[in-house]
């Protein structure tokens, strides 16, 4: 049994026995079980690229879309002591977050703007910067114009030394793969099983799916969803294949 409560044009939080989800003009934006971090999905394959560094070099992490809050809360989990700020363009989301996904609760500076200025403009560095940006309905969701190029391009600007830079994609996972394998040595192609999206993590410092995939195991959070994740280092054009839920 469900329940949909509507906020704004286009925007409606679902209640399934008490997990919550965001859904923006048709896509499934964000998921939240009170008492749970993980997700079970995509928002787990972003917020791991956190463990391609270690603890005491998680202390900022710039999130490129907020929606309800769910790459937040795993950052907040892997990174309690970092500073975090999330960019959301649109202002009725986070009144959504913090009213229905505890937003508050974790301590993240909330800079309502376009994420693509944002990048383009600031001058703060980050030891993570993830970015997950849409826009569109449902099936059709996909990155706005600046992104992925040159809206990445910034955004590996904004790293720390060794930082990492990871992005969510849907059907631009080529040219995702691309812009990125010409900012980084290596990337690691994250996917996850019953969705499309491909999430994308590079660092000058190097990169293994293979050591990737041990941090995930070793980590409580993240443990639980490793089933569904599949790893592999790449270096060259990743094309996608497969139809299957779509998150944004």
């Amino acid at each position: 049994m469900s329940a949909v409560y509507r906020s704004g044009k286009g925007t409606q939080v679902v209640v399934r026995k008490g997990a919550r989800e965001l859904h923006i003009d048709g896509t499934f934006a964000s998921y939240y079980e009170p008492g749970q971090v993980s997700t079970g999905s995509v928002w787990d394959a972003l917020g791991a690229a956190l463990l391609v560094l270690p603890p005491r070099r998680r202390r900022s992490v710039l999130l490129l879309g907020l929606g309800g809050g769910s790459a937040a809360r795993l950052a907040r989990a892997l990174a309690p002591r970092a500073h975090i700020q999330a960019v959301e363009i649109d202002p009725n989301v986070v009144r959504l977050a913090r009213q229905w996904f505890d937003l508050d609760a974790l301590d993240v500076e909330v800079t309502v703007a376009d994420a693509r200025q944002v990048v383009a403009r600031s001058r703060r560095r980050f030891d993570a910067v993830l970015e997950d940006v849409f826009v569109g309905d449902g099936r059709d969701a996909a990155k706005p114009d600046g992104l992925p190029e040159p809206g990445l391009i910034h955004a590996a600007r904004r790293l720390s030394p060794g930082g990492v830079l990871a992005s969510n994609a849907l059907d631009e996972a080529p040219e995702v793969a691309q812009v990125m394998t010409g900012l980084f040595p290596r990337l690691v192609r994250i996917e996850i099983e019953g969705y499309d999206n491909q999430v994308f993590v590079g660092s000058r410092a190097g990169l293994d799916a293979r050591r990737m995939r041990a941090a995930v195991a070793r980590d409580p959070v993240l443990t639980r969803t490793l089933p569904r994740l599949r790893f592999r280092t790449i270096s060259g054009r990743i094309i996608r294949t497969g139809t299957a839920r779509r998150s944004c």
